[in-house]
């Protein structure tokens, strides 16, 4: 990776000159197939330190939509499945209710539901009913048990609530016709005990307009290491190739589901639907920055996530004219300035450049990389408009 990014400096040199402000990590996969279409991993690290802390913001959506998926098929109960209506009640302080879904073809808030809005737009309502579905110990002790030891969840997104409240998640009911009850969870308070971690970064933060000039504590923050979410994804893409542990229990048709909404652009989906203003590469940070439109022969598997100034994406890149496919997981710190919560973050020139120039370096690469056997991808070759 030192070697493939020094031939780029125009792209690269004036940030990894100074790394320790970028903190730039990078997981780049290769894949090659044998003579039955089983895929081989070749990993490539830049600056790989799983103890360097960096706030993963929306990439922790990909764990909870897959957890989510698999926690109902634990229950297993009939006429439970994830297009089930599940009806979200407020039990304790800081929490919201769910009754309905105007976004649905029927107006019910479902798993389905939120997961499609997950992976089209990165919705954080949508994140906060799964985590509350699913609770704290689930979520943490499940990753954990799967080889996930760093993983913390431990908050929902984009509303600020005390720990208790984070720790207390929302009464659920699953109903079938007729408002028949499938499944009802009560309030469920967490006893889970955190990790102890010392995660102070930058000099300074805003609290009620007020700057504060001591580095802003994260120690309570949610947690996933690079590694993890690129493992994570993996197991998701070729379930068949990671080891037992590491597989989430799902369906074929979850899968094909995930695939269609992991890589499906937002102007083409009907509910939910989006206007213009999301463009086709929406979301879609490696290879495109998150602008324009993708080529016809390309589609991105991911799960991008910014915050604080940490930007994040997780993808798997096909292009099915020219059978290219690989991993490529990526981070970089864009606050310059050190100061949380001031809106000041270098996402536009410098984040987003970043990810959008390494991933057609790669691509690049891998369009002439030589290959033994090519890949048959029609596993990933979806009819959108179906």
């Amino acid at each position: 990776m030192d070697s493939l990014l020094g031939q780029y400096p125009e792209y690269f040199d004036s940030l990894l000159q100074n790394n320790s402000k970028w903190q730039i990590k990078i997981i780049y996969t290769q894949i090659d197939r044998d003579a039955a279409n089983r895929p081989v991993f070749t990993p490539h690290l830049f600056n790989f330190n799983p103890h360097q802390y960096f706030y993963p913001a929306s990439t922790v959506k990909l764990p909870v939509s897959l957890l989510s998926l698999q926690r109902i098929n634990e229950l297993n109960l009939p006429g439970l499945d994830k297009y089930t209506p599940m009806v979200t009640d407020a039990g304790y302080s800081g929490q919201t209710a769910a009754y309905n879904d105007p976004s649905a073809s029927d107006g019910s808030p479902s798993i389905a539901q939120y997961i499609r809005k997950i992976f089209l737009v990165s919705d954080n309502h949508a994140f906060n009913k799964l985590y509350e579905f699913l609770g704290q110990e689930y979520i943490n002790n499940t990753l954990h048990r799967m080889g996930y030891d760093s993983a913390q969840v431990i908050h929902r997104l984009d509303i600020s609530l005390t720990e208790e409240e984070n720790r207390h998640t929302n009464p659920v009911t699953f109903y079938g016709s007729g408002n028949r009850i499938i499944f009802q969870q009560p309030l469920v308070n967490s006893s889970l005990v955190y990790q102890n971690r010392k995660n102070f970064l930058g000099q300074g933060y805003y609290k009620n307009g007020e700057l504060v000039n001591e580095p802003f504590n994260f120690s309570m923050k949610n947690r996933m290491l690079l590694s993890d979410l690129n493992s994570i994804l993996i197991s998701v893409i070729f379930p068949e190739a990671v080891p037992q542990q590491q597989r989430f229990l799902l369906k074929k048709n979850d899968y094909d589901f995930l695939y269609r909404y992991m890589s499906m652009k937002p102007g083409e989906s009907f509910f939910p639907s989006y206007d213009s203003s999301y463009n086709g590469a929406y979301s879609k940070l490696i290879l495109y920055g998150g602008q324009g439109d993708l080529s016809p022969n390309i589609r991105i598997f991911n799960k991008e996530g910014d915050a604080y100034g940490f930007l994040t994406d997780i993808a798997y890149v096909v292009d099915f004219k020219n059978k290219v496919e690989f991993f490529l997981s990526a981070n970089i710190y864009c606050n310059s300035d050190g100061i949380f919560n001031d809106d000041q973050y270098d996402y536009e020139n410098t984040g987003f450049p970043f990810l959008k120039n390494l991933g057609q370096v790669i691509y690049q690469l891998e369009l002439n990389r030589k290959k033994k056997y090519l890949p048959d991808l029609s596993k990933f070759n979806i009819d959108y408009q179906k």
